[in-house]
């Protein structure tokens, strides 16, 4: 696994062989970072990366400049893999904070009181429940926020309000959605 791009690029991690997770591909993920960087600035942002896995997606947030990101982790595994890989880039030195919830998601999305301006959710794609992310990871958006969910082909999220993207890498899909700020005319 590595990091495509910002102050840690070019840093690879080794993924023990024994995970089930895998991270999400270069490709998809080069190209999702691609098209934000149109809709969000991740520079000095507040990010939430929920279902973690081997945290790919957590390194990238802050080598982007992230100034605060949250990562969401059940497996025990897979937490303590991000944790190394997040003290190996001694992010204190860019003024960076990380904080790992080994947790489930879902549970996390229904307590959280924070806001965040950028929110990726990367689910077992058959997981049960997964129509029910948009709905609660909306309300923890920051106006102008951004989420992101990767999914399989078989979901579609298209129908739900402040989806405004859809975007295919291969077998991996992204549904994006804003929280806009409504104006008062």
């Amino acid at each position: 696994m590595r990091i495509i791009t910002g102050i840690y690029k070019g840093r690879h991690f080794d993924i023990p062989h024994s995970f089930k997770a895998r991270p999400t591909t270069d490709f998809a993920k080069e190209n999702l970072f691609n098209v934000l960087q149109g809709y969000i600035d991740l520079e000095e942002v507040c990010a939430l990366d929920l279902f973690s896995g081997t945290g790919s997606i957590t390194l990238e947030l802050l080598s982007r400049g992230c100034k605060d990101v949250v990562s969401v982790e059940k497996d025990r595994d897979h937490s303590n893999f991000i944790r190394q890989c997040v003290e190996k880039l001694n992010i204190a030195a860019e003024g960076q904070t990380h904080r790992l919830i080994r947790g489930d998601a879902f549970k996390y999305l229904k307590s959280c009181k924070q806001q965040f301006d950028f929110i990726f959710a990367d689910p077992p794609y058959a997981i049960e429940g997964i129509e029910t992310i948009p709905g609660l990871a909306l309300p923890l958006l920051k106006p102008e926020g951004v989420l992101v969910v990767e999914h399989g082909k078989k979901n579609d999220f298209s129908a739900l309000p402040q989806f405004f993207d859809h975007r295919q890498y291969g077998s991996v899909n992204f549904s994006m959605f804003r929280n806009e700020v409504e104006t008062e005319e």
